[in-house]
């Protein structure tokens, strides 16, 4: 019942005990109460009607302000340097919940890995009577600018300078900038020592990592500074040179974003305690790269490759179609590698490639990315890129096990690693360790090895595997009877006894020389 009829209903008894003159009087004051009280309802009923159009009304116009902003609404351009004129579309598409099943532009989406802040992890979580020994990370360098271009196109028109005040930017970049003019006071192993520090150029160069790029790493290493170093104290404020480790390859992307996370990582960035080591190898074999049967194994998965791509009907109309828009042999297309180019215009939302014969579209790029997944369920059946990964990493997975080690004896060095690599590290690494449900490394990606021990019996030494922030240790082909959770830690035995044996299990060898040198028919 309304305020207003309570209202009402109690001056109507207040009435009757009232002598009949003054009821009159009375019963005309409540008439004029009563009607006024109708009259104020209906305006304010009104009100609300009227406000509740205005806000549907102003919601459309957002909408429809917002479907032209995104192309979702077609809008006709104009000539541009002599190329007809197209209805173009949008070529990024924001997609914040997962599909029922893969879709090649949520996972282009993904791969992108543009910057919202909103990235968080599992990195740092374990039962409270359990202490944080050592951390090794492995990353994936940032956003950078296409390796390879499409034939007779322009290239994406990128800036790789840095700019704080453009987005995506972070609070620390600025300062990340002018920090570089200290770097003389480092220590970087020769071959590095030429190398920009920080991307520079207003017209980005082949495979030059951009600010996008930059701003991944800076985001990454803020959030494993908070789970780290402020939660965990992995680092002491006074820390030494000799509690860090870094190693990157000689190009600049890696260089680059392993600085950029290691200035937000590091609460006190000073260069006299960086030293940066130079790995020559993609595959960070250091010493042991010498490996003949790692070689004939990814010789097999190429041919794998390449027998299922001309299988794909769909993917060679798609590249002919793409080589009479450019002009090109279907052969000289292919070899261009136009996925690399496109996956910049779609990260950077830059319209495809256009000639007088027509745009590259939306479909073409679909095309291509579907094939790519295809391609990475299949090449988990077959296994050849396993035995190819297990050959590949071990050399690296034989360093990082023989850390923790030492540092589960006692040992206080290099407590913290950081591996600046590139996608052809990070994906034979979860190949090798089993996780086969693991996306392709993104820009950006980090995959994490912590080594635990137990409080209450100093013994017992456990392992985590973290992958862009999810506990992937249940997935690993050595924990996979546990669960992913922090209570179930999985035992360093098992991680020790898998590098040092069972990799060479599948090779029928025992040590990772015979593994390399033995045929296997």
């Amino acid at each position: 019942m309304s305020s207003v009829s309570l209202h009402v209903r109690a001056g109507l008894r207040l009435q009757r005990s009232m002598p009949i003159p003054q009821q009159a009087k009375e019963r005309a004051s409540w008439t004029s109460i009563h009607n006024g009280s109708v009259k104020m309802c209906m305006t304010m009923l009104f009100r609300s009607r009227f406000l509740f159009l205005l806000a549907v009304a102003a919601l459309l116009a957002v909408l429809s302000l917002s479907l032209q902003f995104l192309h979702l609404i077609p809008v006709a351009t104009s000539k541009e340097d002599g190329m007809v004129a197209k209805i173009r579309k949008q070529i990024s598409v924001n997609m914040y919940t997962t599909p029922p099943s893969l879709d090649p532009i949520y996972e282009a989406y993904l791969y992108c890995n543009m910057p919202n802040n909103t990235d968080h992890g599992l990195e740092g979580h374990a039962p409270p009577d359990y202490k944080l020994l050592s951390v090794h990370v492995m990353i994936r360098h940032g956003d950078r600018y296409p390796l390879y271009a499409i034939p007779k196109t322009k290239a994406p028109a990128i800036d790789c300078t840095l700019i704080p005040g453009r987005e995506p930017s972070h609070r620390l970049l600025k300062d990340f900038i002018k920090n570089r003019n200290n770097a003389a006071k480092g220590q970087l192993d020769s071959p590095l020592n030429n190398i920009a520090l920080v991307p520079s150029h207003t017209v980005c160069e082949m495979g030059e990592l951009t600010q996008t790029g930059v701003v991944q790493h800076l985001l990454n290493g803020e959030h494993l500074n908070g789970k780290y170093i402020r939660k965990h104290r992995l680092l002491p404020d006074n820390w030494t040179m000799k509690q860090l480790y870094v190693e990157s390859t000689g190009k600049s992307r890696t260089l680059e974003s392993g600085l950029a996370l290691l200035y937000s990582l590091l609460p006190r960035f000073d260069w006299r305690k960086i030293r940066v080591r130079h790995q020559w190898s993609t595959i960070f074999c250091s010493n042991s790269c010498d490996c003949p049967m790692r070689n004939h194994y990814l010789e097999e998965e190429q041919r794998r490759q390449y027998n299922l791509r001309v299988k794909n009907n769909v993917l060679e109309r798609t590249y002919i179609e793409m080589a009479k828009i450019v002009g090109v042999p279907t052969r000289q297309l292919r070899a261009a590698n136009p996925i690399d180019s496109l996956l910049c215009h779609f990260c950077h939302n830059v319209s495809f490639p256009c000639t007088e014969q027509g745009c590259i579209n939306l479909d073409h790029f679909r095309a291509i990315k579907a094939h790519q997944l295809e391609d990475e369920r299949d090449r988990q059946r077959k296994k050849l890129y396993y035995k190819y990964a297990l050959l590949a990493t071990h050399p690296i997975l034989n360093q990082t096990v023989t850390r923790m080690q030492r540092i589960a004896q006692g040992m206080k060095d290099e407590i913290f690693a950081l591996y600046s690599a590139h996608d052809v590290t990070v994906a034979p690494m979860l190949s090798a360790l089993g996780i086969t449900h693991a996306s392709f490394p993104r820009f950006g990606a980090r995959l994490i090895f912590e080594i635990w021990q137990n409080g209450k019996d100093k013994k017992k030494n456990f392992v985590r595997i973290l992958y862009n922030g999810d506990d992937v240790t249940s997935q690993t082909s050595f924990c996979s009877g546990l669960k992913a959770h922090s209570k179930r830690l999985c035992r360093f035995e098992n991680f020790l006894n898998f590098v040092r044996k069972d990799v060479f299990a599948v090779f029928n060898s025992t040590n990772y020389y015979d593994a390399c040198h033995r045929r296997v028919f």
